[in-house]
């Protein structure tokens, strides 16, 4: 009699665990979706700030340009999440990168999201463990995940410094 009971036990706790596993994989999807949302709309407004005319910006030489990094940004993103997350066409295509035109640049940012959006909205949370052959070795698709949330941040923070190089006080923090 006893032997049942520890069975049924055992094989309710494993549920739970597994339940719960779940459960925290479909909060992080949303919890990424969300701040995959408001960095788009953060990432608009300090695109949108700086004018066209100083899109070609570069603080020395050596670095991108305030149009550039705001290219490379969108084109990371869009590489990340059809190469990695969900089979598909990137948005981004070689053509894209030769924008200078700060419309069209918008433009790009704003079709880029839109399509990350849309591929974390249906990327399934089972899959976050998923490896994949990245150039920086192994990597599971929740690492992707977060690699793409800290290149956004990391190029998007130069362009916060463009624009204060050029007197323009950057849009509010969005994202809390």
């Amino acid at each position: 009699m006893r032997l049942p009971f520890i069975k049924l036990t055992t094989a309710l706790c494993c549920f739970a665990l597994f339940a719960q596993a779940q459960s925290e994989d479909s909060l992080f999807m949303q919890a990424a979706v969300a701040k995959l949302r408001d960095s788009k709309t953060y990432t608009l407004q300090v695109a949108a700030a700086m004018p066209a005319e100083r899109y070609v910006f570069k603080p020395t030489p050596a670095e991108m340009s305030f149009g550039e990094q705001a290219l490379h940004l969108a084109q990371n993103t869009g590489w990340l999440c059809s190469s990695y997350l969900l089979a598909g066409k990137n948005p981004v295509t070689d053509q894209d990168g030769l924008h200078t035109d700060k419309a069209a640049i918008l433009n790009l940012l704003t079709k880029t999201y839109d399509y990350a959006i849309q591929v974390l909205q249906s990327f399934d949370p089972k899959g976050l463990k998923d490896t994949v052959s990245f150039f920086a070795g192994t990597k599971n698709k929740l690492q992707i995940i977060n690699l793409m949330n800290d290149h956004q941040t990391h190029h998007r923070a130069q362009m916060i410094v463009y624009l204060r190089l050029n007197a323009i006080k950057p849009p509010d923090y969005v994202g809390w």
